[in-house]
This record gives structure tokens, sequence and C-alpha cells, in this order.
């Protein structure tokens, strides 16, 4: 489920997974990876995305269909 909300999520933003990659700071071919579910995602990604989508893990997970992150 998280592998296709993180495509879904890039696609939305119109960034392909060249520049998702840049943002994150590792190469394309990494990335893709986690999309395709070949590797999990690890944590520090996990929140780097969160922070770039301005959504939560729990949604980035698949365990919330709530997108919004929790007040800080």
């Amino acid at each position: 489920m998280a592998y296709k909300r993180i495509r879904d999520l890039r696609e939305d933003h119109d960034w392909s997974q060249t520049v998702l990659a840049e943002k994150l700071g590792m190469s394309q071919t990494g990335y893709s990876k986690y999309e395709t579910g070949e590797n999990d995602i690890p944590t520090q990604i996990l929140i780097q995305l969160s922070r770039l989508y301005d959504t939560s893990i729990d949604y980035l997970l698949g365990e919330t269909d709530q997108p919004k992150r929790y007040p800080k």
C-alpha cells in the first residue's frame, strides 16, 4: 500500500522519480525500488516524504486514509 501511495503522491505533484530522488538525496534507481516494493522504505526517507508532501507517515504506510499530519 505504501508503494502505491508514494507513487500517487509523486505524480500528484508532477514530479519525476529523478526529481524526487534529488530532493531525497539519493539515486533515481534507489527511489524507484521503494515505489515497486522491491526495497522497504527506511524511516528517515518516510520522514522526508512526510515533510515534502505535508502528510502523515501513517497515511504513507496505508494505516489511515486521512492524509493530513497531526498538529505539532
